[in-house]
């Protein structure tokens, strides 16, 4: 008989208000209901997974997807995936997208005014290794106005959607910048109540991986799921 691994539930306070009248669009998709916490089936915590089987060898690199590199402060972001214990959560997909150095995505529905570079898509994947390690080398993203109030800016962040084991371990996020003036003013990095969960948003300078004449090192580490798992940003 498979055994079931139980997990608490987020503390509370540690993950963002479904309704958080400062971002706006939390008005109109906010559930108007409290939930319904429901039990985890065996189905949920044994799988399936999807996707894991088709990451290329570069997928992490961003700065070599063209046929030149992309402009930008390079960076290279590193860290651990693990539950609640502490323990690595190996073999986890983890997909990322973000702006480029000016700020702007590469999608049909971002008409910024700041430039597209041609050589920069702004997308990466990758595998967790047996100790739950993953890598990305890319660039830092540029900070952009969004509107969702007078003189809306966005923190420069990186989005990251993660794949592990089962169903239940499941989470997107985003990682933020250490100093960045412009957190205290961003209403969807402060709809998470708690300011040391909040932090859990933030990467670390990383000397180790600061890599000479090359790029600088960022820590992001990610807890997957349980008391204390990473806020959900999307």
């Amino acid at each position: 008989m498979a055994l079931i691994e139980i997990y608490q539930r987020p503390t509370t306070g540690t993950q963002p208000d479904y309704l958080y009248p400062p971002y706006a669009s939390t008005q109109k998709r906010a559930p108007s209901q409290a939930l319904i916490l429901l039990p985890h089936s065996l189905s949920e915590v044994t799988g399936p997974v999807f996707g894991h089987d088709a990451v290329g060898a570069n997928d992490h690199n961003l700065l070599i997807q063209h046929d030149q590199p992309p402009i930008g402060e390079r960076i290279t972001i590193s860290g651990r995936v693990l539950d609640e214990n502490g323990k690595a959560v190996p073999h986890t997909l983890i997909e990322m997208w973000q702006a480029n150095s000016a700020g702007r995505y590469r999608h049909k529905n971002d008409r910024a005014t700041a430039p597209l570079d041609p050589h920069f898509t702004g997308c990466g994947r990758a595998l967790t290794d047996g100790e739950g390690r993953y890598q990305f080398i890319t660039i830092k993203p540029g900070a952009y106005p969004w509107g969702n109030h007078h003189n809306a800016w966005r923190p420069s962040h990186i989005h990251f959607s993660l794949f592990g084991q089962a169903f239940v371990t499941r989470l997107g996020t985003q990682m933020y910048f250490p100093g960045d003036p412009l957190l205290p003013f961003d209403p969807i990095f402060n709809s998470t109540a708690d300011e040391k969960a909040r932090q859990l948003l933030i990467a670390h300078f990383d000397w180790d991986t600061t890599l000479p004449n090359q790029s600088l090192g960022y820590r992001f580490d990610i807890i997957l799921r349980g008391r204390h798992v990473t806020p959900l940003h999307l």
